[in-house]
């Protein structure tokens, strides 16, 4: 094994407890837990955990935090954990980040975890803070890609920073754990393997009292296929003009069987939700067809669709810097481009099921 260089304890910041590097080992993944199983985007993190945990010859631990989820860790490790620590208590039923946060910073000290990672979701950005401030440890929020200095041992946590016009390598030597966040469907669901075992650690901790109080809850039913799961999106930005400008979008996505997504710029002015914001601090989408209108081409909005199987850019602007990475081109006003297509599209509907899906391919299907 690589021997790690100690830390000058004393050269270093005197709130920082002194702990060498060397001290910890494995790569946690905490899990967020819905009313389904783990959330998708948990089980997505499994995949750069264990190419890390390999660099660094550690084990992929899973950490599941609530009420009535101990039967949730066999998915965990079905999915690529060689462990999972399952805290399940009952005052742990709701979630509130104040008192999650602690449960892993209490674990996190037990244990000593080399590498923390946590889904990119909205509890996710909430709480991986808390845990990286309170452990006094650094933290990179929606990482692309990971990588390890297996000299130094320390993780590569890989970002674009602002305007995404090139990749930002963060590290942080002197500090354990290494925290980072990715965003939903920025890495893949490892396929389940029921052949795979592992062990589960039960911990009872003392957890802390909610700096909240729930008085009412109400669960809404979300009918529409998330966007980061749609195969077929068709997006709008600031040249769509306003909300007029997405109900034909919407005609055609309806028409497509996909969803509708926007830039930054269009969820910002409120037409469409931010959960349907598509971009480096929006959704990393990987749909089979991406239809992008007055969209301008950012590198921000770009960088979520960078897995996109086909672009297809519909801009005013022949110089628009979308038209460089898109597959299909097309000049000229979104309206007049899109109702002709909504035309075409009904016209081939009417001639039945097998015209309109002659035209869209059948990978768009599966």
């Amino acid at each position: 094994m690589t021997q790690v260089p100690r830390v000058e304890c004393d050269k270093l910041c005197p709130e920082w407890p002194c702990e060498q590097p060397e001290e910890f080992r494995h790569v946690w993944v905490v899990a967020e837990v819905t009313r389904n199983g783990i959330h998708e985007a948990s089980l997505q993190m499994l995949t750069p955990a264990r190419k890390i945990a390999e660099k660094l010859g550690n084990k992929v631990i899973g950490v599941l935090i609530g009420y009535n989820v101990a039967g949730y860790a066999e998915d965990f490790i079905k999915h690529g954990a060689d462990e999972v620590i399952v805290v399940d208590q009952e005052e742990l039923e709701s979630y509130d980040p104040y008192v999650y946060g602690q449960v892993v910073v209490d674990l996190a000290k037990k244990y000593k975890p080399e590498v923390i990672l946590v889904a990119g979701t909205m509890r996710g950005r909430e709480m991986a803070p808390y845990i990286a401030n309170t452990l006094r440890a650094g933290i990179t929020a929606d990482c692309t890609d990971f990588d390890v200095d297996e000299k130094e041992r320390d993780v590569l946590l890989i970002r674009p920073p602002f305007a995404a016009i090139m990749l930002a390598y963060i590290r942080t030597p002197f500090r354990r754990p290494q925290i980072g966040t990715a965003r939903p469907a920025v890495f893949p669901t490892p396929p389940r393997d029921e052949g795979r075992k592992g062990e589960v650690i039960y911990e009872k901790v003392k957890t802390l009292k909610p700096r909240t109080t729930i008085l009412s809850r109400t669960i809404l039913e979300k009918r529409d296929v998330p966007i980061e799961k749609a195969q077929i999106i068709v997006s709008g930005g600031k040249g769509v003009g306003g909300p007029e400008g997405f109900k034909i979008l919407a005609r055609l996505a309806d028409i497509l069987g996909g969803v509708v997504g926007g830039s930054k710029k269009a969820a910002d002015a409120g037409w469409i939700p931010h959960e349907r914001q598509v971009g480096q601090t929006g959704k990393a989408v990987k749909p089979v067809l991406y239809i992008a209108a007055g969209i301008s081409g950012a590198g921000h909005h770009m960088i979520g669709v960078r897995e996109a199987g086909r672009i297809v850019a519909i801009n005013i602007d022949p110089e628009a810097r979308i038209f460089k990475q898109a597959d299909y081109g097309v000049v000229g006003d979104y309206k007049e481009i899109i109702l002709a297509l909504i035309d075409e599209l009904e016209r081939l509907k009417k001639q039945g099921p097998e015209a309109l899906k002659e035209l869209l391919g059948e990978e768009s299907r599966e």
